[in-house]
């Protein structure tokens, strides 16, 4: 089993669990798993930054990375949003 650390904006969804264990030979193996036990995460992990080890999981074989049992993965939603430049309160007019 391989610990899986979710941060707080997913914590309700893990009935406020800082870390739990999943199952799996995969990272998507894990995610998988973790889905199955908490399905309120189905949708909220699609876009979700995955680290192994600290290392980038697109930077290794994406969803396919191998993790064993004394893996630590690391889960981190993707921030997005805000307003374009010209927008922006801080950008100077012209």
């Amino acid at each position: 089993m391989t610990m899986v650390r979710i941060p707080p904006t997913l914590r309700d969804d893990t009935r406020g669990e800082r870390e739990v264990v999943a199952d799996g030979a995969t990272v998507r193996d894990l995610l998988e798993d973790l889905t199955s036990r908490f399905p309120s995460l189905q949708g909220k992990l699609e876009f979700a930054n995955v680290y192994d080890e600290g290392e980038d999981v697109r930077t290794l074989d994406g969803l396919d990375t191998s993790v064993d049992d004394t893996s630590t993965v690391i889960l981190l939603p993707a921030m997005a949003g805000g307003s374009s430049a010209e927008n922006a309160a801080h950008f100077p007019r012209v």
